[in-house]
C-alpha cells in the first residue's frame, strides 16, 4: 500500500514489496492488512473422540475433585472404554480440560506485583548449587549457596555452605551486610529449620506459626535488623531472591564456559573467584543501590563469630563425642577428657585445654556417624576378637580396596585370621601411607594373590639394609706435619 501510493502503480509496487501481483490486488481491494483478514476457524478438523462420554463422565467428576488431572481421567475413560480411548488421546484431553476450567473452573489465585522500598528489606535464601558441576582437583563439590538479595537493586552476595544451618544463615548474613556496611530496616527470610522452629503442639492447636531461634533472633538485634519470614508454603513471598536463584547460577554457568573449566584446587580459589563474579554483577547494579544505601543504617558492630561452641564434650570409653545428634572419633589419648567442640557449618574443630587437636568433616542430619580407624587401630589391633561385632566395623575400610582385600582374606582363611591379618594391613596403613598400602592391595588382588600382612607389609616398607660394622678410624697426623714443614721452608 504505501509503495503504491508512491508510484500509483499495482505491479511495481508489489515487485517492491515482494508479493504476486494478484495477492497485492486482493489486499489493496480490501483495505486491510493481511493480518486483519484473519478470520477464526469455527470448526473441527476432525472428530472431538470425548464428545460421547464428556458431558456424562467427565465434567462430573471434574465438578466433584476440581484437582483431578488428565492423566488419571485417561486412565479411568481407558479402563471402562478400552475399544475407544488410548494414550495417545492424553494431549486432546488436557488441552479440552484446560479451556473447561478456563470457562468454568474454580477461581485461580491472583498475585499482586509490589514495589520496592529502596533499603526497607533483605531477602535470603538456601539455593543448592550442585548443577554448576564444581570439583575441586576433579572431585565433585557438592555444595549449596547462601543467597542474599536487596530487592530494590537486586545487589546480591552469596557464601558457599553445605546446610541449612543457622551457622550457615549467619555467615552468609554477616557477609552480605559487611560488605555493604550498612544494614536494612527487616530481614526476610523463609521457614528454613535455620531461622525458625516448629510450634509446639499446644501452640500448633491454638493457631500459632514456626517461630524465630533464639540464635537467630539474636543475631537480628546484633545487626540491627528486623526479622520477618513468609507464609508457609508461599514461596512467591520471597520472590524476588526465588528468582535471583535462578539469574545467579545462569551467570555462574555462563562465567564458568568462559573460564573453560570447573575444577579449583581448592575451595579458597573457588571462593575467590564467586567474590569476582558478583562483583562484577553488582556494578551493573551502583545506581540504584546508591540510593539504597543512602537510606540504611550504617552498621557499627562487629562480626559474630561464624561456629557454635560446645564445651565440657565427655570423650567416651569407645573414643567418640557426640555433637549436635551425631558422633565423631577423637584420639584416644583424650578418653575421659573433656573437650570443647566449635561447629562449623562444614566442620567440627575439637580443642583440648586451649590447644587445637583435631578437625573433622561436620556431619548433616542426625544420628549418624564419623568414624576414623586411626584413632582406634591401635587398640583394634591389640582386641582383634572386637572386630566382628563393632558397632563402627564398616568405617574399617576406608576404601573399596581394603574391602575387597579383607573379603579375599575371609575366603581363603578363617574368620579369627582374616580379621587378625587385616587389622594389622589397616595398622600398617595408619602408620604408614594409606594410599601405599592400598596400591600394594591392589596389586596382590590383580594377581589373584592373598593379601597377608607379611606380604604387604614386605612391599609396603621393606626392610632396611643392615648397617656395616666398621673398624674406629685412627688418624694419622704425619701429612699435616709434613705440609706444615714444607710451608715453613716457603
Amino acid at each position: 500500500m504505501e509503495e503504491r501510493s508512491k508510484c500509483g502503480r499495482v505491479g511495481l509496487a508489489a515487485a517492491k514489496a515482494d508479493v504476486h501481483r494478484n495477492t497485492a490486488t486482493k489486499y489493496l481491494k480490501a483495505g486491510r492488512l493481511p493480518s486483519e483478514m484473519a478470520t477464526p476457524r469455527t470448526w473441527r478438523t476432525r472428530k472431538d473422540p470425548f464428545a460421547e462420554h464428556w458431558e456424562g463422565e467427565i465434567v462430573p467428576r471434574l465438578l466433584d475433585a476440581a484437582e483431578l488431572e488428565p492423566q488419571m481421567l485417561l486412565e479411568f475413560l481407558i479402563e471402562r472404554h478400552p475399544d475407544i480411548y488410548q494414550l495417545a488421546h492424553l494431549r486432546t484431553l488436557q488441552r479440552r480440560i484446560r479451556e473447561w476450567r478456563a470457562q468454568y473452573g474454580p477461581p485461580k489465585e491472583v498475585f499482586f506485583a509490589q514495589e520496592h522500598r529502596p533499603g526497607e528489606a533483605m531477602q535470603t535464601d538456601f539455593t543448592s548449587a550442585n548443577e554448576l558441576e564444581i570439583t575441586i582437583q576433579g572431585k565433585p563439590f557438592l555444595h549449596m549457596l547462601c543467597h542474599a538479595v536487596l530487592p530494590y537493586s537486586n545487589w546480591e552476595w552469596a557464601t558457599i555452605c553445605h546446610s541449612e544451618s543457622m551457622m550457615a544463615l549467619r555467615k552468609g548474613v554477616q557477609a552480605a551486610t559487611f560488605r555493604l556496611g550498612r544494614v536494612p530496616a527487616w530481614h526476610q527470610t523463609d521457614n528454613s529449620t535455620g531461622a525458625t522452629h516448629r510450634p509446639t503442639a499446644a501452640e500448633a492447636a491454638e493457631g500459632e506459626r514456626r517461630k524465630f531461634n533464639e540464635d537467630y533472633e539474636a543475631l537480628m538485634r546484633h545487626l540491627g535488623m528486623k526479622p520477618r519470614t513468609i507464609a508457609p508454603s508461599k514461596k512467591n513471598q520471597n520472590g524476588d531472591v526465588e528468582a535471583l536463584n535462578g539469574a545467579l547460577k545462569r551467570r555462574l554457568a555462563q562465567h564458568l564456559a568462559m573460564r573453560g573449566s570447573r575444577d579449583f584446587d581448592n575451595v579458597y580459589e573457588y571462593e575467590k573467584w564467586l567474590e569476582m563474579v558478583l562483583e562484577k554483577a553488582n556494578r551493573l547494579r551502583a545506581a540504584r543501590l546508591k540510593e539504597e544505601l543512602a537510606v540504611m543504617s550504617e552498621l557499627r558492630v562487629s562480626a559474630l563469630p561464624e561456629y557454635r561452641e560446645f564445651r565440657d564434650v565427655t570423650v567416651t570409653s569407645w573414643s567418640t563425642i557426640r555433637v549436635s545428634k551425631n558422633s565423631y572419633s577423637v584420639p584416644s589419648r583424650l578418653i575421659g577428657e573433656n573437650v570443647m567442640v566449635r561447629a562449623y557449618d562444614d566442620r567440627l574443630c575439637v580443642f583440648y585445654l586451649g590447644k587445637h587437636q583435631m578437625d573433622v568433616e561436620r556431619l548433616l542430619g542426625e544420628n549418624k556417624h564419623r568414624i576414623n580407624y586411626r584413632h582406634v587401630i591401635w587398640w583394634l589391633v591389640r582386641k582383634p576378637g572386637a572386630f566382628p561385632r563393632y558397632r563402627y566395623r564398616e568405617e574399617m575400610f576406608p576404601t573399596v580396596t581394603f574391602r575387597r582385600a579383607y573379603d579375599q582374606l575371609c575366603e581363603e582363611l578363617t574368620e579369627s585370621s582374616a580379621d587378625l591379618h587385616y587389622l594389622r594391613i589397616l595398622h600398617l596403613a595408619a602408620s604408614t601411607m594409606e594410599h601405599d598400602v592400598e596400591l600394594a592391595l591392589q596389586v596382590f588382588l590383580e594377581h589373584g594373590q592373598r593379601p597377608t600382612f607379611d606380604d604387604v607389609k614386605a612391599l609396603v616398607a621393606p626392610e632396611k639394609p643392615a648397617v656395616p660394622a666398621l673398624a674406629p678410624l685412627a688418624p694419622d697426623l704425619t701429612s699435616y706435619d709434613k705440609l706444615l714443614m714444607c710451608g715453613g721452608e716457603a
